[in-house]
């Protein structure tokens, strides 16, 4: 299911990524009173009331300097304006309202979407109640007074917030064609990949980084069964990041990630594995998506032996070590070489991804388990496996029922895991287990 988006905007230094650290509950954005600090947008899921949306932290708008840094913080807000569902204007009580508040209220009209204004820095609603009443000659509506730095009057801003999300619909989740994010770096052929699959070139190519700055949608028919490829715009690392268009697509990047099924993880043969690559796929991994690496551009790769393909998947492996479980496939979008059999592959991780397992062979494959290798044990307690079994898939998730859960190390998950890896594969999908305690006596 989609998540709503929730962009907040306003000239800078009124309290926005205080605002926005007080939502997620961790300070995720450099607080300091300075304009200016905030210059890359960060976001981060929040729930309220059960009402999960993605909540941006822009950089302010001055929509009168001509500070370069300033000038682009600007137009990053006004990228965020176009994606956002709803728009959090926050102005300073403190400081009054200003002819850039007019400017930029004048601005959010001309995007036609829905805004609350947000009056920050009300520390004392007894003195500054009154204050806010001068804020409604911007015409946005009804002022929601806070104190973002005292997490005063959240709640009510909160609520009429959740009151002006779309409606959450429920098609995608109904939809049970596999949806493809393939994500990776700028120009190591996403969207080359995708027209290859297409047989038409229907999304742009360009060997200029950062073409592709929205998430597209292709529905690409194989076998008679129906596949939605997600086309996303490439990530790369904020040092090297020029364009702010290019550096707000990661938000939308995370946002595919989220609709998808499987991720596909293009990696540029030409130009070896990076940090970012790593960092890409932990995205997919950390959502419990499936996976499938792709080496592009195979067909470039100069002086190849027949140990080239050996020690590139040696390299990955060491390098994805988080994610032993997604298959790796050298292929080559220009040529089309050997990029059909992605196909086979995304429906073999479909096929595991939904795997059911019964308990009593599950319970067998842990009895034996804990045969071979004992659980830890501390201070004269001892870890015991009562009981296990399959709550959900896509991904497959799975409950233990110990005596002890402090006594379940990482350690001894991670072996527990490999051996239901052992019995069932679970190619291309990450597995979940959740840790629950019950005493002897409740067995």
């Amino acid at each position: 299911m989609k998540k709503s988006t929730v962009a907040v905007v306003g000239r800078p230094n009124v309290g926005k990524s205080t605002l926005f650290n007080a939502l997620c509950g961790e300070n995720l954005s450099i607080v300091q009173d300075t304009p200016g600090v905030t210059r890359d947008r960060i976001y981060a899921d929040c729930d309220w009331n059960g009402r999960i949306f993605t909540l941006i932290d822009t950089g302010g708008i001055e929509p009168e300097s001509d500070d370069v840094i300033i000038r682009q913080m600007r137009e990053q807000a006004q990228i965020a304006v176009e994606i956002a569902d709803v728009i959090i204007f926050m102005v300073d009580v403190k400081t009054g309202l200003t002819d850039a508040d007019h400017t930029v209220a004048d601005m959010l009209r001309r995007s036609k979407k829905p805004v609350l204004l947000c009056v920050n820095k009300v520390d004392s609603f007894k003195k500054q109640g009154n204050d806010i009443y001068e804020f409604y000659n911007l015409g946005m509506g009804d002022p929601y007074p806070v104190s973002a730095a005292g997490k005063q009057g959240i709640g009510d801003m909160l609520d009429a917030l959740i009151g002006m999300l779309p409606e959450q619909e429920g098609e995608e989740e109904e939809d049970d064609r596999p949806r493809i994010a393939v994500i990776g770096r700028p120009n190591v052929g996403k969207s080359s990949i995708i027209n290859r699959l297409i047989g038409e070139n229907r999304l742009i190519v360009s060997d200029v980084a950062g073409t592709t700055r929205d998430a597209v949608d292709a529905v690409v028919k194989h076998n008679g069964e129906e596949y939605v490829f997600i086309d996303t715009a490439g990530l790369r690392r904020k040092s090297r990041i020029k364009e702010d268009i290019e550096r707000y697509s990661i938000i939308r990047t995370v946002a595919a990630v989220d609709r998808c099924n499987i991720a596909v993880i293009v990696i540029d043969a030409t130009q070896g594995i990076t940090e970012q690559d790593t960092h890409i796929a932990g995205i997919a991994h950390e959502r419990g998506k499936g996976a499938i690496i792709l080496v592009n551009k195979w067909d470039a790769v100069e002086e190849k032996n027949d140990k080239s393909v050996y020690k590139f998947t040696e390299e990955i492996r060491r390098k994805f070590a988080f994610m032993p479980y997604a298959d790796i496939m050298f292929v080559s979008a220009l040529t089309g070489q050997r990029l059909i059999k992605l196909y086979d592959e995304i429906d073999l991780v479909r096929q595991y991804q939904n795997m059911r397992i019964q308990t009593g062979v599950l319970n067998d494959i842990m009895a034996e388990a804990t045969a071979m290798h004992e659980p830890p044990q501390d201070k004269g307690k001892r870890l015991r496996l009562f009981y296990t079994s399959q709550v959900s898939v896509n991904p497959p998730t799975f409950v233990i029922f110990v005596n002890y859960k402090e006594l379940f190390h990482f350690s001894y998950l991670r072996y527990i895991e490999n051996r239901f890896r052992e019995a069932f594969r679970f190619v291309g999908t990450p597995v979940h287990f959740i840790i629950r305690e019950r005493k002897d006596k409740d067995k």
